[in-house]
């Protein structure tokens, strides 16, 4: 629950999602006035608010209760659900889309994907995507070193794979219940300013209060303004039907 306690820093320092990527869900053409999304893990709103912009009805779930007044706050025509995704009980076949945008790795997909599944109606799909900080295939930035420097002091290794999207993709559909169609990949720079950089890593659950106050310093001795790559990636997932 990191992100409870910086809710509103969380929905101010977070970066957008990629024109490239929303162009690709947009072509899914589940996205459209009249349709219904199930946005899991919705944080501040962020995915949700573009939807809604799109004539779409939309129910957010959010476990934090500082993020999910936010978004009740600032999209009154969302209906929020504060809740875990493992916890939320559905109608068969009510939604038209299920999103989880820089959230599935925080869930318990063996629970989590049945409950979607039968959620979604006939021509339905999940749409999984994540943001990732870094860019393994760029060239290496001065101010990625300097991060770089900072993770390997650690004592333990991050968890899990969470910026992978072929694990992600491969933990969907080893479920048996989704046929996974596509995953794309996004590339893409952002230039961040100390403060920027400071109220960033802030949010990031991993990183110490040491460390994010150590990583802006870095950014500061760099000329106070720094670029940085991101990734992002797209998993398109469709429901299998018993014959």
């Amino acid at each position: 629950m990191h992100f409870e306690s910086v809710a509103v820093e969380y929905a101010a320092a977070r970066p957008p999602y990629p024109a490239s990527l929303w162009r690709d869900v947009m072509s899914t053409g589940l996205v459209a006035p009249g349709r219904r999304t199930l946005d899991l893990g919705a944080g501040s709103g962020q995915v949700t608010k573009v939807l809604l912009e799109h004539g779409m009805d939309v129910v957010a779930v959010e476990p934090g209760a500082n993020l999910a007044a936010i978004i009740r706050q600032e999209l009154p025509r969302a209906a929020v659900i504060q809740a875990r995704a493992e916890d939320i009980e559905l109608e068969s076949e009510s939604f038209d889309l299920v999103t989880a945008a820089t959230a599935v790795h925080w869930m318990d997909l063996r629970i989590v994907l049945p409950t979607v599944h039968n959620s979604l109606r006939h021509g339905g799909r999940l749409l999984v995507w994540r943001n990732v900080f870094g860019d393994a295939s760029a060239q290496v930035t001065p101010f990625r070193r300097e991060m770089q420097r900072i993770i390997e002091g650690r004592k333990a290794p991050r968890a899990g794979k969470p910026d992978d999207a072929q694990a992600n993709a491969d933990a969907i559909a080893q479920t048996g219940l989704f046929t996974v169609e596509r995953v794309i990949r996004y590339r893409w720079v952002v230039e961040l300013t100390t403060d920027q950089v400071s109220a960033l890593f802030g949010t990031f659950s991993d990183w110490t209060a040491a460390e994010v106050e150590e990583v802006a310093s870095a950014a500061d001795r760099l000329g106070g303004s720094v670029w940085e790559h991101y990734t992002s990636w797209l998993i398109s997932a469709a429901p299998r039907r018993s014959q």
